[in-house]
């Protein structure tokens, strides 16, 4: 009896073989041999959601996706809530794409400490909105740094509503004592999209600037982050 040919790592395409069979195997050798920038969010999105759900055509999900949050980043930082809400989306799905954004934050995160010194402060802004831009509550997250502009220690402080984080001072320099950080970034988003600094947002940086003036603590800057850029207080002279 004739020894047995090994099988092919896929099976052979036959009349009952889905439509988009050969589509997946075209879309993952593109990804292969050209990278990611030779794919549209659509398609990069499709190859995300093949692994969750690996019997499905994925790109009339993906084409939902995108039209309900706008672009790729704007997809796997949305709330579970939302995502649900979406024809097509359950457990797995939702699971998978927050694994995606939990992991470019932690890329973005081991980046910025693995050059030590912030000596480019585009660096801090692209951490900072893959941190934070995308969030649908406010949050308020400190960089407490040394005195040779090294990162310590990287923390969110309050998560507050859609509009409104709690910030008190007192607590912001009790911490950067605690650290023995001689210097401080201060980060927050603004869920709607507009990185604008508030009356309120300019206050409470002027505060906080004022209580750690005299304890040697330098606070270099508050950056405000959202979907549609960012806003540097320091660079808009008002602090």
């Amino acid at each position: 009896m004739p020894a047995k040919l090994p099988q092919p790592e896929d099976p052979p395409v036959t009349a009952d073989t889905p439509h988009y069979h050969g589509h997946r195997e075209r879309l993952r050798e593109r990804f292969r041999s050209a990278g990611a920038d030779a794919l549209s969010d659509y398609e990069l999105l499709e190859l995300v959601l093949f692994a969750a759900q690996p019997r499905r055509d994925m790109k009339p999900l993906a084409k939902a996706l995108l039209k309900t949050f706008g672009s790729f980043a704007e997809v796997i930082h949305a709330p579970e809530t939302r995502l649900r809400e979406v024809g097509g989306i359950g457990d797995t799905t939702v699971n998978h794409l927050k694994l995606i954004a939990a992991a470019a934050h932690r890329v973005a995160r081991g980046e910025l400490k693995q050059r030590g010194r912030l000596s480019s402060w585009e660096d801090v802004i692209d951490y900072c909105r893959t941190s934070m831009a995308f969030a649908d509550k406010e949050q308020f997250r400190l960089l407490f740094l040394d005195k040779r502009n090294q990162l310590i220690a990287d923390e969110v402080q309050q998560t507050g509503t859609v509009d409104h984080t709690p910030v008190y001072p007192r607590e912001v320099i009790k911490r950067a004592l605690e650290l023995s950080a001689t210097a401080l970034i201060l980060v927050h988003n603004h869920p709607s999209g507009d990185p604008s600094p508030s009356q309120a947002d300019i206050t409470m940086t002027k505060a906080i600037v004022e209580i750690a003036r005299p304890l040697g603590i330098a606070v270099h800057d508050h950056i405000i982050v959202g979907k549609n850029g960012h806003a540097s207080l320091k660079g808009m002279k008002l602090i």
